[in-house]
């Protein structure tokens, strides 16, 4: 895999921009939600955003890449795309990773992701979503009310095979400007692209526009609050507008993208469904004609997949790895989906020829991400290595197939994920 690159200006990999990347990527769904105690709950939402499309520069187009175009491919050529849902650390998270370091007094968080490096490694594009703001390697960290987590975490992010993270949620701010800037100093210094959060106007005008296969990708990112906080400056933070949302994704058509996705930081804590908010928001970028698909995080659940107008949604990813106090199954269990597009006969759009979801768990005493799809319970079924236990695992499969079918994925072709 190879590191994801801007057409403009780059918060991605200094000195890196000519490379080819894979990146996973999240999607997000928008509304309000009911407080989760653990977590950190949002005491108001924040105002919009005051950043318009205007306000988005409009460089000279520059050309996406091509790649090599694939036989197996309908149209000759595809891009895949994997996203998963909320990286939320709580303090049982990094006493663990102190626990699998090998050095005494330092922190390793790659066995707890190892998992996924199968399904996240051959993927074009693998975008993370860091919930938090990061702390210094040595701390002090916080959880709930104000979450500054250790960046260590990066680290196995990267190992794991990601390219980048979105970043933008109701606890970005947590830490204040400094937790924010600090956070993509970070992310830098881990290879690792980002976008919604930003330490500059000029950062915040740029798209994030990545290299995945033989498209260029984009993604445009929001989320519905800030826990009542109030940025310094009304760019550091992608908030939830549709109207400036659409505007970043014409724009990012104006500089090459072939690929456009959003990714809505909402909805209703330890839901299994998606509310007003977030199918509204959802449908309105949609029929703006300017996404090729939606997906969302936040309600630290599994949330139902739609296929609205032809062009998938994803509501929510639930987590992709978290320890709330809050004793709630749902909120040990997520989604990883892979997008995989092909390029139209006519050489010029881009759909989805495939769109597969895989349900995982972490609700065991190392907190290790583990998958539960059917081809990884029969790989348990051969090896005797379980998740959590074959009644726990197998119920969590169910669970998650039931509210990701809830709105006819499965009839509108949504597969649950083959063995890597």
């Amino acid at each position: 895999m190879v590191q994801p690159s801007r057409t403009t200006r780059s918060r991605l990999l200094p000195g890196l921009l000519s490379m080819m990347s894979s990146l996973v990527i999240v999607a997000c769904s928008a509304a309000p939600h009911s407080p989760d105690r653990s977590e950190g709950s949002d005491s108001a939402p924040s105002a919009p955003a005051t950043v318009t499309a205007s306000a988005v520069p409009s460089p000279p187009a520059e050309s996406g890449p091509t790649g090599e175009t694939d036989p197996d491919c309908p149209g000759g050529a595809c891009a895949t795309v994997v996203m998963t849902g909320d990286l939320l650390l709580h303090g049982a998270l990094w006493d663990q990773a102190a626990l699998d370091a090998e050095v005494p007094g330092e922190l390793d968080f790659r066995p707890m992701l190892a998992a996924q490096k199968e399904y996240v490694a051959p993927s074009d594009l693998a975008i993370c979503h860091l919930e938090t703001p990061v702390a210094s390697p040595d701390g002090p960290f916080s959880t709930y009310p104000a979450f500054n987590v250790p960046p260590q975490i990066l680290t196995a992010v990267k190992d794991t095979g990601y390219d980048a993270c979105t970043t933008a949620s109701n606890h970005t701010l947590d830490a204040g400007t400094t937790g924010l800037n600090r956070t993509l100093d970070a992310l830098d210094a881990a290879g690792l692209g980002h976008t919604g959060s930003y330490k500059t106007s000029a950062d915040a005008a740029d798209i994030l526009i990545a290299p995945a296969g033989a498209a260029a990708v984009a993604l445009v990112t929001g989320t519905y609050a800030l826990n009542g906080l109030v940025p310094e400056q009304p760019w550091q933070v992608d908030t939830l507008d549709t109207a400036v949302m659409i505007g970043k994704a014409r724009q990012a058509r104006a500089q090459g993208a072939e690929i456009v996705i959003g990714a809505v930081h909402a909805g209703d804590e330890y839901a299994d469904y998606a509310n007003n908010q977030q199918q509204s928001v959802a449908h309105a970028l949609v029929d703006s004609g300017e996404f090729d698909l939606i997906y969302g995080h936040h309600s630290h659940s599994v949330l139902p997949i739609e296929k609205y107008r032809d062009t998938w949604i994803i509501y929510g990813l639930g987590n992709t790895i978290a320890a709330h106090a809050t004793p709630d199954i749902r909120n040990t269990e997520g989604l990883m989906v892979r997008a995989r597009f092909s390029r139209d006969d006519d050489g010029e759009s881009w759909d989805v020829s495939e769109l597969a979801w895989l349900p995982a768990t972490w609700n065991g005493p190392e907190h290790r991400w583990c998958p539960v799809s059917i081809a990884a319970l029969e790989k348990i079924s051969r090896t005797g290595v379980v998740c959590v236990s074959p009644e726990a695992d197998a119920a969590s499969r169910a669970r998650t197939m039931t509210v990701v079918e809830s709105m006819g994925a499965a009839a509108d072709g949504a597969v649950e994920w083959p063995e890597p």
